[in-house]
C-alpha cells in the first residue's frame, strides 16, 4: 500500500498472479482512493496500463505495467465568491442558465484559483457552494475556456441530480456551431470514436482503442474558402469530444491550436455552444434555449465569404 501525493506519478509491476480487475489492484495499491475514485481516473486516463488507456474492469496479470497519476486538486477545493459580470440567460428556484463568455475559465483548477465562472456564480448565487461537485459547485456540464456559449447551472441539490440524470439518459440536448477547417466528405454525418486522454501528452485528449465511448452528429451549414461552418451534436460530453473528433477526422476546428486548427486571423477555437435543450425538473416543461454567434466569430464567417 502506498502513498501518493496529488500532481505524483507512480510506475508500479504487477508481482501477484491473483487474476483481479484493474481497478480493485488501484485501490489495494492506493488505499486513500474510493473504488469509485479509481473508477473515474482509470475511465479518464490517470491510469495507464502496459502504455495504453484500459477500463476498469480490465483484468491484469503478472508482469503487467501499471502508471497511476493523482491530478492535482488542491487548487481547486473551496472555491470563493468574486464580483464578476456574466450574462444571465434564463433562472428560477432551481437553475440558471448563463451565456459564457469565450476566455472565461469554467472553474478552478491548478493555475486557475480566482476569475473562473464558478467564482461568478458563487458571488450571485451562494448556496450553490452545497451543490454537486465541492471543487466545480452547481456545474452539470462544462465548456472549454475558448468555447463561448451556453451552460446551465443547478442551483439545489435535487435540480442538480435530475438535470445530471438526463445527461446519463441523453435527454440532455446540447448543439454547437463550430468553423472546422476543409470540408467533410459528406455534409451530415456522425463520429462514433471512443476518447481518451493521451498517454504521450497528458494536456490531449485522443481517440483510443478501449477509451470512453463517444459519439458527435454534425451537419454543414456553409461553405467557406477553405472552411466550413458545422452544426455539430455532441450525444456524448467527453472532454474535448468536439474537438477531438474533428481533428481525427482530418478537419479541425479553426483556431484550435491544441489540436491543429491553428489559422492567422482566430485567437480562439471557432465553437460556440449554440443551443441547449433540457427538461425543466420543478414542471416537467422541456425548454430550449438559444444564443447566436458572438460579434468575434460572426465576423469572421463574413470576412471568409
Amino acid at each position: 500500500m502506498l502513498q501518493i501525493d496529488n500532481g505524483q506519478q507512480l510506475n508500479h509491476q504487477v508481482h501477484s498472479k491473483k487474476a483481479q480487475r484493474l481497478d480493485t489492484f488501484v485501490v489495494a495499491l492506493v488505499p486513500d482512493l474510493s473504488r469509485s475514485q479509481a473508477q473515474h481516473l482509470i475511465e479518464n486516463g490517470f491510469v495507464i496500463l502496459n502504455k495504453q488507456v484500459t477500463k476498469p474492469s480490465q483484468k491484469i496479470k503478472l508482469g503487467d505495467q501499471i502508471q497511476i497519476t493523482i491530478p492535482d486538486q488542491q487548487s481547486a477545493a473551496n472555491p470563493q465568491p468574486e464580483v464578476i459580470p456574466i450574462t444571465k440567460i434564463f433562472e428560477n428556484d432551481d437553475l440558471v442558465v448563463v451565456d459564457k463568455a469565450a476566455g472565461l475559465v469554467v472553474h478552478t483548477a491548478p493555475g486557475h484559483r480566482s476569475g473562473t465562472l464558478v467564482n461568478a456564480l458563487l458571488s450571485h448565487y451562494p448556496d450553490i457552494a452545497k451543490v454537486g461537485n465541492e471543487s466545480r459547485p452547481g456545474l452539470v456540464h462544462r465548456l472549454d475556456a475558448e468555447t463561448s456559449g451556453l451552460m446551465v447551472v443547478a442551483r439545489n441539490q435535487k435540480a442538480y441530480k435530475e438535470l445530471i440524470g438526463q445527461i446519463k439518459s441523453h435527454s440532455f440536448n446540447k448543439t454547437y456551431l463550430g468553423l472546422v477547417k476543409g470540408t467533410p466528405k459528406s455534409p451530415q454525418g456522425s463520429i462514433d470514436a471512443p476518447i481518451a486522454r493521451n498517454p504521450r501528452s497528458r494536456q490531449k485528449m485522443a481517440v483510443i482503442e478501449g477509451g470512453r465511448e463517444s459519439f458527435t452528429e454534425y451537419r454543414s451549414l456553409l461553405s467557406l474558402s477553405g472552411f466550413t461552418l458545422l452544426e455539430i451534436k455532441p450525444r456524448t460530453g467527453r472532454t474535448h469530444q468536439i474537438r477531438v473528433h474533428f481533428s481525427t477526422m482530418g478537419h479541425p476546428i479553426a483556431g484550435d491550436k491544441k489540436y491543429g486548427g491553428k489559422v492567422p486571423f482566430l485567437d480562439r477555437q471557432f465553437l460556440h455552444a449554440h443551443k441547449l435543450g433540457f427538461t425543466l425538473p420543478s414542471t416537467g416543461e422541456y425548454v430550449e434555449f438559444t444564443s447566436e454567434l458572438p460579434a468575434d466569430l460572426e465576423k469572421v464567417i463574413n470576412e471568409l465569404r
